[in-house]
């Protein structure tokens, strides 16, 4: 099976699909945040579970990541090498303008949901999502644009599918995708 690529902005339901996708195909579904979390490991950080960034060890090694550009360019180094290889649903902001490989779906969902999703997510206020919400939109845009010339969350021309995941369910979507990867045979 072809590799899938899921992108989309912050909160767009990218993780949450991934795993749906990953659990109902049979193959592992991994992140650029994960394959940082094997970098920290590697750069000797004790590495615990789905909220080590918020510790303060995770909150060490994101201040050194931001440090430098290679931290990202070896992630996307290593996902590309795991994409190729197929059999795998991969979540990722770059991959779809950097690999060649894989089906690569985009994401859509409005502000107001993606806010909504993070405030309960990790527990804050509606408000405080938003704010946060449009400063990772910017602060990504700005990133991606410096390091790849990526027009991120503005062009869609790498993307074989585009999917609006407002009003509906994380399993209506998923369903939508498997149909499609069921109909092209990947």
């Amino acid at each position: 099976m072809k590799a899938i690529i899921i992108s989309g902005l912050p909160a767009a339901g990218k993780t949450t699909l991934a795993k749906m996708l990953g659990k109902k195909l049979k193959v592992p579904a991994i992140s650029a945040g994960d394959i940082l979390k094997e970098m920290a490991k590697e750069r000797g950080y004790y590495v615990t579970g789905n909220e080590w960034w918020d510790t303060a060890e995770g909150m060490r090694f994101l201040k050194e990541r931001n440090k430098n550009a290679d931290f990202d360019k070896e992630t996307d180094r290593r996902l590309i090498m795991r994409i190729k290889d197929g059999n795998i649903v991969v979540t990722s902001y770059t991959m779809p303008w950097l690999s060649r490989y894989g089906f690569k779906i985009w994401l859509v969902a409005s502000l107001e949901n993606r806010a909504k999703r993070m405030a309960e997510r990790d527990n804050s206020s509606l408000k405080v999502a938003i704010a946060a919400t449009k400063k990772r939109d910017r602060n990504n845009a700005k990133l991606y644009r410096e390091l790849y010339k990526i027009d991120f969350g503005k062009d869609m021309e790498p993307f074989d599918m585009i999917v609006d995941t407002d009003g509906v369910s994380a399993g209506q979507v998923a369903k939508k995708i498997l149909a499609r990867i069921k109909e092209l045979k990947l």
